[in-house]
């Protein structure tokens, strides 16, 4: 099966060396899956699960148990989980730096798009250099940008319609390049030569070919959400899959205002859905996990599926019990 975004990709601050993060693979890695799994579920409440609840849930999306094993041993060890022994089992919860990290790339997940009728018509651009042996820096500075809405318009000249707010600035200090600037500036035509606008720094035909496979595919899985014909671990895999898909989008679509893309974007139909089969599934998936959980303790940890309201919140909705 495809796993969820890669680690490295949920954290675009590594290069602060606050986060011990696994190195880059070559696809994916059930490291990514195991940490998905666990903030879907804990990353508002920071409730510690058995790790053998972990381990089910991982072997319910293909992951062999020595693999999950391993994969939660990696994550512990990088400080990325926190373990914690009682009697003869082990619990994991995310680290408190992690889970914070989660909220805030959730958050910029659930908003895409929707401050986007509001742009001034002002461009923020970054300009930076960076030495021929930076190449790791060069590459944690173009995760942040792209997580943060830029895109290239030149090679070392990335753009954004979006204004840096403070944890951008904040985010963009770790990286500690000397040689890079931040300027916002309005586009001018000119009468000849270059016709390159500040829009084609993005490959707006590739973005409407992904809407339309992803408007394809979860069109048809949205009236079985509905008439609650999915199973708890189908709704949990379902759940992964459709946040693995749409936040795709987040990097790929400039938040720009509908008049200024092709004609019949689909921006507004793709966020229906995925908030449709995430949200609409959340009830059978939180059974499913406190199910599991229930079987390896007779604790009652936090469990709550995430939702979008919880994610645009950055915290658990209003109206969430406190079920501790």
């Amino acid at each position: 099966m495809d796993y969820p975004f890669e680690i490295e990709e949920i954290f675009t601050g590594e290069a602060s060396g606050s986060l011990r993060l696994p190195r880059r693979q070559a696809g994916s890695s059930p490291q990514g899956l195991a940490l998905t799994l666990v903030a879907d579920y804990t990353a508002y409440t920071e409730a510690w699960l058995p790790s053998a609840a972990i381990v089910t849930l991982l072997a319910e999306a293909g992951v062999g148990a020595a693999g999950a094993r391993t994969a939660i041993s990696r994550l512990a060890r990088r400080e990325v989980l926190q373990g914690s022994r009682v009697g003869r089992s082990t619990f994991y919860r995310l680290a408190p730096s992690v889970a914070e990290h989660l909220r805030g790339g959730g958050k910029g997940v659930a908003a895409f798009g929707a401050e986007a009728e509001k742009w001034d018509g002002w461009w923020t651009l970054v300009a930076f250099s960076v030495p021929q042996e930076g190449a790791a820096q060069r590459r944690v500075l173009r995760n942040h940008l792209r997580w943060r809405g830029f895109a290239p318009l030149y090679d070392a000249l990335w753009v954004s319609p979006r204004e840096l707010e403070g944890e951008d600035r904040a985010n963009l200090a770790e990286v500690n390049l000397e040689d890079l600037t931040v300027f916002r500036a309005r586009h001018t035509e000119l009468a000849a030569g270059s016709r390159r606008s500040p829009i084609d720094a993005w490959d707006l035909r590739a973005v409407g070919e992904q809407y339309e496979a992803f408007i394809g595919h979860w069109s048809e899985i949205v009236p079985r959400v509905r008439a609650g014909r999915f199973s708890g671990a189908e709704a949990v895999r379902m759940r992964t899959a459709v946040m693995d898909s749409y936040r795709r989008f987040a990097p790929a679509d400039p938040p720009l205002p509908m008049r200024l893309l092709p004609g019949g974007w689909r921006r507004e139909h793709a966020r229906s859905l995925f908030a449709a089969v995430y949200d609409g599934l959340a009830g059978p998936a939180e059974q499913h996990v406190r199910d599991l959980v229930a079987e390896h303790t007779e604790a009652q940890p936090r469990i709550h599926a995430n939702t979008v309201a919880d994610l645009l919140a950055g915290e658990l909705a209003a109206g969430v019990p406190d079920l501790r």
